[in-house]
């Protein structure tokens, strides 16, 4: 029964990811070479810094995975460490912003993922919603008509919202806090997505060299894995606030999950040194492709939208078997893809053809 169970699920796996269009996963990986892994108990408890009693770790690549990050933002006097993906990246940063500020307000846009509402009620922060463009992104002069000049001010700055894929404008947040003299700031940036195409695309858009206070990126989206995971960074100096040393596993922990995978670090360091040089290239295949079924559905006589920075192609919501068949995410009437390595010009066509015929 087990065998036949098992069966079926590869089966039903196997048939369903041909046919994934609508959430940013690269399922476009190849970790063969690691599975030997999966039999040792990896766990990197507490912090990535500090040596633990337990010692079936992979530490040291979990910290060669960060140094990339960081150097890819730009960062000096970082921390950071291996997370379960953008959600555990988002609370992380949001609880440094309130540790810093414990009186702050957290202002955030609606197109913002709902892991920001959700780290303000778990960390009974006062929250703030800024209004969007039409774009997804923040509605800056909304933001300055809401700031608060007597409260420190929390920020969640996108790089590519979860439905449209708009980046904000960190010039014109800064230009709405120094309006309002508001000297007392933390700014998280929430790129689980985006975080990896920025870079490429625009480096001096969004990185460390300007007053931002932390940064969450998903693993398994751009750089994929089998797993959900990713990755925060911040300053040391602000981890400091919520690192504390425990006893019994002989470290400091200033992490949100004490006991964190072991293997995460792993496929993502693996990943890193077998494609780092191809980053750049696969991030620009990625926009021209994403470019394409943007013209193809504007051909096609549909209304649809394309952000700068992005492979996020928003569209009218087709009927719901063409929604289901593509696994596409919907929000109201429309519904969008995220196009990714492992979508083909061909693959593209077929999903064009179905949204078409079947409507």
């Amino acid at each position: 029964m087990t065998q036949g169970l098992l069966s079926d699920l590869k089966k039903s796996l196997m048939e369903r990811s041909k046919f994934h269009a609508g959430y940013p996963f690269n399922l476009n990986y190849d970790y063969s070479e690691l599975l030997p892994f999966f039999a040792f108990s990896i766990n990197n408890l507490g912090a990535p810094f500090i040596p633990s009693n337990y010692q079936i770790d992979s530490r040291h690549l979990e910290r060669e995975t960060l140094a990339f990050f960081a150097k890819l933002y730009q960062a000096k006097d970082w921390w950071g460490y291996v997370t379960t993906g953008g959600t555990e990246g988002n609370l992380y940063g949001l609880l440094l912003g309130r540790e810093t500020y414990p009186d702050g307000i957290l202002y955030a846009t609606a197109d913002s993922h709902y892991s920001i509402n959700k780290a303000a009620r778990f960390f009974k922060i006062p929250h703030t919603t800024v209004q969007s463009q039409t774009n997804g992104e923040m509605d800056c002069e909304d933001l300055r008509s809401k700031l608060n000049p007597n409260y420190p001010a929390i920020i969640n700055l996108n790089i590519g919202t979860t439905f449209k894929g708009a980046v904000d404008n960190i010039d014109r947040i800064l230009e709405a806090l120094a309006a309002k003299s508001i000297k007392d700031s933390h700014i998280h940036c929430d790129g689980a997505m985006g975080g990896m195409l920025l870079p490429y695309l625009a480096p001096e858009w969004v990185n460390f060299n300007q007053p931002i206070d932390s940064l969450a990126i998903s693993g398994h989206k751009f750089i994929g894995c089998p797993f959900p995971c990713g990755i925060v960074l911040t300053y040391k100096e602000l981890a400091d606030k919520l690192a504390s040393h425990i006893e019994y596993i002989g470290s400091k922990d200033a992490t949100i999950g004490g006991s964190r995978n072991g293997h995460a670090p792993l496929f993502l360091w693996y990943a890193i040194q077998k494609r780092k040089h191809l980053f750049e290239t696969e991030v620009r295949e990625c926009v021209s492709k994403a470019a394409y079924l943007h013209r193809q559905l504007e051909k096609a006589g549909l209304s649809c939208s394309l952000n700068p920075y992005s492979t996020t192609v928003v569209f009218p919501k087709p009927q719901e078997a063409t929604v289901q068949k593509w696994q596409l995410a919907t929000l109201g009437n429309l519904a969008h893809v995220v196009v990714m390595q492992n979508h083909s010009y061909e693959l593209l066509d077929r999903l064009i053809a179905d949204i078409l015929e079947m409507g």
